[in-house]
């Protein structure tokens, strides 16, 4: 990310060498094994640790990141990360049905949005001067279709899934982007982030 971007909005995940985001039963199986083969803690010492070279890439754009965007799929799978995100201090659910009722009533920090653009609008404004991250998989490739991503970072990991869920969703029509600007190999991962050509 370049200073000069103002919220810029990165879709991001662990992703496989063919280019899946978990299996077909949402199961990421060895996608996530870097985040526990090294020695440096990551985040809030919740348990990650990670080589030193996945830290010094990784904690830094966890660092600034303002808003997550999700889906209402993975909402729901992960119980909205138990109203605690894992980088950001907010997060910005795409979801036509409205937030359940009897869900962490004090996570005044969760907004949800009816469709793509308005929540991409609502991240930038709380993120203010710092990064938008939004998932990959079906939410990820419709924001790239509407022009609404600037960089593309993936953490490959080199497993083959064979099947399962997309990094860019269901997305069919092609898209350029710039020569990787950013690789860093780390234990069992490599992480690559690429601008997203604009017309």
């Amino acid at each position: 990310m370049s200073p000069e971007d103002t919220s810029p909005v990165l879709m991001h995940a662990v992703v496989s060498v063919d280019g899946y985001i978990a299996d077909a039963e949402d199961q990421v199986g060895p996608l996530f094994d870097w985040y526990g083969n090294g020695d440096t803690p990551l985040g809030d010492g919740g348990g990650l640790r990670v080589s030193n070279a996945s830290a010094a890439y990784t904690q830094p754009i966890w660092d600034s990141l303002g808003v997550i965007v999700m889906g209402r799929r993975l909402f729901d799978l992960t119980d909205g990360w138990d109203a605690k995100p894992p980088a950001g201090e907010h997060v910005v659910v795409v979801s036509h049905r409205p937030r359940p009722a009897d869900w962490h009533p004090e996570a005044s920090h969760y907004h949800f949005a009816p469709d793509i653009p308005e929540a991409v609008t609502r991240a930038k404004e709380l993120a203010g001067d710092r990064a938008v991250a939004i998932t990959a998989g079906d939410i990820g490739g419709q924001a790239l279709a509407l022009g609404l991503v600037d960089i593309v970072a993936m953490d490959v990991a080199p497993v083959i899934l064979g099947t399962g869920k997309r990094y860019f969703g269901p997305l069919q029509a092609q898209h350029l982007l710039e020569d990787p600007h950013v690789i860093v190999q780390g234990e069992r991962v490599l992480h690559l982030q690429y601008r997203v050509r604009k017309p």
